[in-house]
């Protein structure tokens, strides 16, 4: 039987349905409720988590909708529904090995809307046209959507959840970089004879400064903008990744990723000149944020200690990238590589290296000896965790904080006791940010969709901690926050935020800078802000208004990874690009 007979034959059934002519206004209305809905999501205050999983919900309502409707439609031959089945459901099948691997699904999922807008909309206006000429329209329309889509690359998702899409014969960012790559004149080979290197002050040598806290001193430059812009003295492509980097010895780290290799790199800070790269065989690869390691190398004693994104964990020689010993997080704890990869920045105190690996039982936070890499003690956190292990004082007691989706514990560094431990409860978070402390007692954290405020104190050897307050002024997701004075500068989702340190409430809500990160200059009382975009926003750390003091723009592309502050020089970098600004002639101050 030929495709022309079965048509025939299913036109004839399907006229015994009905004599009625098609009805095709609902599965308009399906789609224009769907597009409604995502025009005024992008305007709604939305955390990140309930935005993607309400869009998820409008698209599973819009493609279980129109597909319910389409085939209970009795007044539309049987055989035209199931051809546009049919050619749908081809065109997916075709085009899906052609796509890019990274996000390849995600893209797909996100196209269909489009497929059931444009077909409706063929249908709609073609509802008076011959049966023949609907349906192969119909076939038209919906396979040149497919060819269309097998022309696009799927790069993931801002931080608001919009696709970043581009031609996939484009060249991507790493490319570009790599090709530069074997342009260039290749390094020196590391040399193990050259001099240590050694911190100084002023130096930022682990991830959001020397207290993890995102705080900096500055040395009052000039920072009117208006007089004395921030002058570019170098900028230059950078492999992909979301570390940040750190500056120790007029030197500059980083991890990147090039090509099959993820790699620990190392930069003259004035010049941005490559000295050295050590590069492992390992790539991390997810549709939402891309390739690239996640976490920022840690400096001490002359040496760094690297996290990959597959949970490798280096201890490498500051001075010529020389490997000194690796450990495999996976193997020791038993876990599984996150979602989104292994984060976590290590942590050095007490002779030894702390990182997270999120394994079962008591094998969620790891310590090896710096010296040697040798296992020394395991604790017991959750599963979930993109924050980083935090060395602090607390109630006159050093103490390591760890928080993780089962809550917040404090550990005694050399032993690996657990001192105390604050559950989360049924306000389960998955946190990205770091845990602050506020005086001698308080410590501040994300919990749920919001900050808590905690009070930690220690009475005849037994530790407590007792929540102060618990506000969803100020919601971070992946932007951590600086605390200044009586008040907390931060991110809620994509808007800049302040709160009242003592109580939770909001004082300010006030631009749009996306999902950027920020630093505190403390003796200026001045936020610097790296917007999503790549600018660069000077603020006042004013609790009772939001004002700009200047902006420029420092970079280009999605701009995640955490700024940094050294000598007076601020360096940014994100999956693109890395740049080195000198913000200004120090001021003299009278001694």
């Amino acid at each position: 039987m030929t495709s022309e007979t079965l048509w025939a034959s299913s036109e004839a059934q399907g006229k015994s349905e009905t004599t009625k002519p098609p009805r095709y206004w609902p599965g308009v209305v399906l789609t224009a409720v769907y597009w409604t809905y995502e025009l005024i999501c992008r305007r709604l205050d939305l955390s990140m988590g309930v935005l993607f999983l309400s869009r998820m919900a409008a698209l599973a309502f819009l493609d279980l909708g129109f597909t319910i409707w389409w085939l209970t439609n009795r007044r539309i031959a049987r055989g035209e529904r199931w051809f546009a089945v049919a050619v749908t459901l081809a065109g997916a099948a075709l085009v899906f090995p052609f796509l890019p691997p990274s996000g390849s699904l995600l893209l797909l999922v996100f196209w269909l809307p489009r497929v059931f807008t444009a077909g409706g909309l063929w249908l709609l206006v073609s509802k008076k046209a011959s049966p023949r000429l609907r349906r192969w329209g119909l076939g038209a329309v919906v396979w040149l959507l497919w060819v269309y889509l097998s022309l696009l690359r799927w790069d993931g998702l801002s931080g608001d959840q919009q696709a970043e899409i581009h031609w996939r014969w484009e060249p991507t960012a790493e490319e570009l970089f790599l090709r530069e790559q074997k342009r260039s004149t290749p390094h020196a080979p590391p040399n193990a004879g050259e001099a240590v290197v050694e911190y100084t002050a002023g130096d930022w040598p682990e991830f959001r400064g020397p207290h993890r806290d995102g705080r900096v001193e500055t040395g009052k430059p000039n920072l009117d903008w208006q007089t004395a812009p921030p002058r570019l003295l170098w900028k230059k492509r950078v492999g992909p990744g979301w570390s940040s980097v750190i500056v120790v010895g007029g030197r500059l780290f980083t991890q990147e990723q090039r090509g099959p290799m993820e790699a620990v790199v190392c930069y003259e800070a004035a010049t941005g000149r490559e000295l050295w790269a050590h590069e492992e065989p390992g790539r991390f690869d997810e549709g939402v944020s891309g390739p690239g390691p996640r976490a920022t190398p840690t400096f001490a004693g002359g040496r760094l200690y690297a996290a990959s994104a597959s949970g490798k964990l280096s201890c490498l020689d500051a001075a010529s990238g020389r490997i000194i010993w690796t450990r495999d997080l996976v193997v020791d704890s038993g876990a599984a590589i996150p979602q989104w990869g292994f984060s976590s920045s290590p942590l050095v105190i007490a002779g030894l290296v702390v990182a997270f690996a999120g394994g079962q039982q008591d094998c969620g936070l790891l310590a090896y000896r710096a010296e040697t890499g040798e296992p020394v003690w395991t604790a017991a956190t959750g599963k979930s965790s993109y924050s980083s292990p935090q060395a602090v004082s607390l109630d006159g007691t050093e103490q390591v904080l760890f928080l993780s989706d089962r809550g917040l514990v404090g550990i005694e560094p050399s032993r690996g006791t657990v001192l105390w431990e604050h559950f989360l409860g049924n306000e389960q978070t998955l946190p990205m940010i770091q845990p602050h402390v506020i005086g001698d007692t308080g410590v501040l954290i994300q919990s749920g969709d919001g900050l808590s405020l905690l009070e930690v104190r220690q009475r005849e050897g037994t530790w407590t901690a007792q929540r102060h307050w618990r506000s969803r002024a100020l919601r971070p997701s992946f932007n951590d926050v600086v605390v200044h004075k009586e008040t907390i500068y931060g991110f809620d989702e994509g808007t800049f935020c302040c709160i009242d340190l003592q109580t939770g409430a909001r004082r300010w809500k006030k631009g749009r800078y996306g999902h950027g990160q920020v630093v505190l200059l403390t003796d200026s009382s001045l936020l610097l802000v790296a917007a999503e975009n790549g600018q660069v926003v000077l603020l006042e750390a004013n609790p009772n208004e939001h004002t700009e003091r200047g902006r420029f723009q420092a970079i280009k592309g999605k701009t995640w990874n955490h700024p940094v502050l050294a000598h007076g020089r601020l360096y940014l970098r994100n999956s693109d690009e890395i740049a080195c600004y000198e913000l200004g002639a120090t001021v003299q101050t009278e001694p």
